[in-house]
């Protein structure tokens, strides 16, 4: 039978019912995708995730979330194995981006896609490493605690200074998933940082790890381990963040695979040097 063209694929908007079979494309390729993040991805934006299908069958993905007027976010760029090369995954590309309209796009893509995205405009900020390393056994330090509902405005404000967008409808739902333990760090009344981790197909995973200082940080990231007693545990840490690095190395976390956060175009002034761990790949 000859090959389908690439007229054949239809391009549709997806919803949370479509997506399972595109997070076991990202399991296979060892993304370690959360097992309760879809909810909150879908909250951020319901009309940001896409689909092309051949005779009704999903083959390919991308999600183009959209944060506010100015910034979105493309992921879950896939096209299923045996579809490569037949131009899928461009038409999805395109089809895809244009939800974003005029805004600036960031993703975090892996090395042997970054010159493809150079050549769809992207450019490079920064890369991130996935360091990954069995939980040291810890306590929660004094002045940690864990999130709790009356927390969620500070979290929120906090947050946007560490992210190109405020993102209150991620965080809410976010914080609040199933198996995804918050912690909160406070001098006194001021929050001065917080950290989730939360389970993952292959292993858990912390995201994100944002404080104000190396120290805040490092009691913030002993809290998480914590949680996990002896499990593996993964987490993004940006060049950026030396203090972030020398965290997970001090566990005995070691490097996987690397990605480069890049953007279309600016984005606002944000603290990444409170970034000591990015929430996550697929929406930044």
């Amino acid at each position: 039978m000859p090959s389908p063209a690439p007229q054949d694929l239809v391009v549709t908007q997806a919803t949370p019912e479509d997506w399972p079979v595109v997070r076991d494309w990202a399991v296979d390729e060892g993304w370690n995708p959360g097992l309760s993040d879809l909810p909150a991805f879908f909250a951020q934006d319901p009309d940001g995730f896409f689909v092309g299908r051949v005779e009704g069958v999903p083959v390919s993905a991308v999600s183009v979330v959209t944060y506010d007027a100015d910034y979105a976010f493309l992921g879950w760029y896939l096209v299923r194995p045996d579809r490569r090369g037949r131009g899928h995954g461009l038409t999805t590309w395109k089809t895809a981006l244009a939800h974003a309209g005029t805004r600036t796009v960031g993703l975090d893509g892996v090395v042997a896609q970054q010159d493809n995205y150079r050549r769809s405009g992207f450019e490079p900020a920064y890369r991130t490493a996935r360091f990954v390393g069995a939980a040291p056994a810890a306590d929660v330090p004094a002045g940690v605690r864990p999130a709790r509902a009356a927390d969620l405005p500070a979290l929120i404000a906090y947050d946007g200074l560490c992210c190109p967008a405020d993102r209150p409808r991620f965080l809410a739902a976010w914080l609040t998933a199933p198996g995804h333990r918050a912690f909160v760090r406070h001098d006194g009344d001021r929050l001065t940082g917080y950290g989730v981790i939360r389970p993952g197909h292959d292993c858990l995973r912390v995201g994100p790890l944002f404080a104000d200082t190396a120290e805040d940080a490092r009691a913030l990231f002993t809290a998480l381990m914590a949680q996990a007693a002896g499990a593996e545990v993964a987490v993004d840490v940006p060049e950026t963040s030396a203090a972030g690095v020398a965290l997970a190395e001090e566990a005995g976390f070691t490097p996987s695979f690397e990605t480069a956060r890049m953007y279309t175009g600016p984005v606002r002034d944000h603290a990444l040097e409170r970034v000591f761990g990015v929430t996550t790949l697929e929406l930044g």
